[in-house]
């Protein structure tokens, strides 16, 4: 930088010329730099619009998809409890006829197994009788 003679580094608009359209002005001091805006290229307004509509929908979609979560998280939570509720509800069912077993004994459980062998035979000669 000792090299740099003149001020043609920041003078000049070479090293500040970021796109088409944005030129840099020499000033009297040193240290501040003028933008000037090409009046051809000038369409930034247009631009600038079009993003901010595009950033309204894109909030607007965000907000949906706040919404739709906690919809969700919702609707998780109360399927939960319910899960809990039918859990707790099968092991109440359970120890009654856990209890009621032992209380009557088995011999209902062997009574329903010799109805299901009586109807699965009835069935099956039924079903032999009337091919022939």
């Amino acid at each position: 930088m000792a090299s740099n003679t003149g001020g043609s580094f920041h003078g000049g608009a070479a090293p500040y010329r970021s796109r088409e359209g944005l030129s840099t002005r020499p000033v009297a001091s040193s240290d501040e730099i003028q933008l000037r805006i090409d009046p051809m290229h000038a369409d930034f307004d247009d631009e600038i619009t079009g993003l901010r509509s595009q950033v309204r929908k894109l909030r607007h979609v965000a907000e949906e998809i706040g919404t739709e979560a906690r919809f969700q998280q919702d609707f998780l939570n109360q399927l939960q409890l319910t899960v809990i509720k039918a859990q707790a509800g099968v092991k109440n069912n359970l120890r009654r006829l856990n209890k009621s077993i032992i209380q009557n004994g088995g011999n209902h459980i062997v009574h329903v197994v010799v109805f299901a062998l009586i109807c699965f035979f009835v069935v099956y000669f039924w079903s032999k009788m009337s091919r022939k």
